[in-house]
């Protein structure tokens, strides 16, 4: 219903064609990118621009009445160069990809007369997207005076950013290929890899540079995408899931609290329950709906990943409280939490 804004933005949406379900898209418009909130980010978006490839909709609101809005849906989507299509029943194509699992699709326009060529396709599966989403080269957030978090950028969401700096870390932000010891040069009190797109197989730099945070026992916590990377570092498989988890309402039960939360979720991608049999990890978080890993905690090192979105935005914040396990790991140095 809300927060079209910050997904289209999320840099794990790149490659993909989003299909949203809620009938009425835009209602609300697009504010101004413009607009910062108290740490200097963009206060309504999750990235620089738009990070799918297309969009699929049932009804666009062409009319769009908010007091932040300053473009419609429509006019931004024609600004950032991505196309869309509307007036699609969405909900039944969505039952038609639940049946048969995650699909490659196009938005053909009806009797274009140039040809659309196979060489346009992008295997999404096999393509490495994280020279698209990642930073160039490094960047500062926060006070220079607070504890540096060093933040591995395979996609990041500026909402990772944001909730670290008000846990009270700086931050600085390195392409996801960064080597161990180009991250070590900066002397973090710990380390977050973030979220991103794609296949977690193909980062094997990232996958390496993690190897060599888990040798170390570095406070460090990986999130969708870079939790997949930890339990490959670790030793775990990853596999691609039929439908993946997209959305805001996915729930998952803590099994040491025993308590449910319901997350925000992007991925195609997870780790596969029983690899973890043969590593140091163990399972935190998991799925109730189809028993998948949702999150793992490292025996003995102050490590720990999860598969759901803990920053949200735009929503459910239910998670946030897995930044504080992790300030708590890192202000602990070490200690395992409980």
């Amino acid at each position: 219903m809300v927060g079209y804004t910050e997904t289209l933005t999320d840099p794990s949406y790149k490659g993909q064609i989003l299909c949203f379900t809620y009938p009425s898209i835009g209602n609300y418009g697009v504010p101004s990118e413009l607009i910062l909130d108290e740490y200097g980010l963009p206060k309504y978006f999750e990235s620089d621009g738009i990070q799918t490839s297309g969009v699929i909709i049932n009804n666009l609101s062409t009319v769009s009445s908010h007091w932040t809005c300053v473009k419609t849906l429509d006019e931004w989507l024609y600004q950032q160069k991505v196309p869309g299509i509307y007036g699609i029943d969405t909900r039944e194509l969505t039952k038609k990809i639940r049946i048969e699992g995650v699909m490659s699709g196009k938005l053909v326009i009806d009797n274009y007369d140039k040809p659309i060529s196979k060489d346009q396709d992008v295997d999404y599966d096999s393509h490495n997207f994280m020279n698209e989403v990642s930073i160039a080269d490094h960047k500062f957030y926060g006070k220079s005076s607070n504890p540096l978090i060093a933040l591995i950028d395979t996609g990041t969401k500026f909402s990772i950013i944001r909730n670290l700096v008000k846990l009270g870390f700086s931050v600085v932000r390195l392409p996801w290929n960064s080597k161990y010891e180009q991250i070590m040069s900066f002397n973090p009190k710990g380390i977050v890899i973030s979220n991103g797109p794609g296949d977690p197989a193909i980062c094997k730099e990232t996958i390496n540079t993690a190897s060599k945070i888990i040798e170390n026992s570095l406070p460090t916590m990986g999130i969708c995408l870079g939790h997949q990377i930890l339990a490959l570092a670790g030793g775990a498989k990853t596999q691609k899931l039929k439908f993946g988890h997209r959305g805001q309402n996915k729930t998952c039960v803590d099994l040491f609290s025993h308590h449910s939360f319901i997350t925000s979720q992007n991925h195609g991608y997870g780790v596969e329950l029983e690899s973890l049999n043969n590593t140091e990890f163990e399972l935190w978080f998991q799925n109730i709906d189809d028993k998948s890993v949702e999150g793992i905690k490292h025996r003995s090192k102050p490590i720990i990943g999860v598969q759901f979105h803990p920053e949200a935005s735009p929503g459910p914040f239910d998670c946030l409280f897995v930044f504080g396990n992790f300030k708590d790991l890192v202000i602990n140095n070490g200690n395992k939490i409980n």
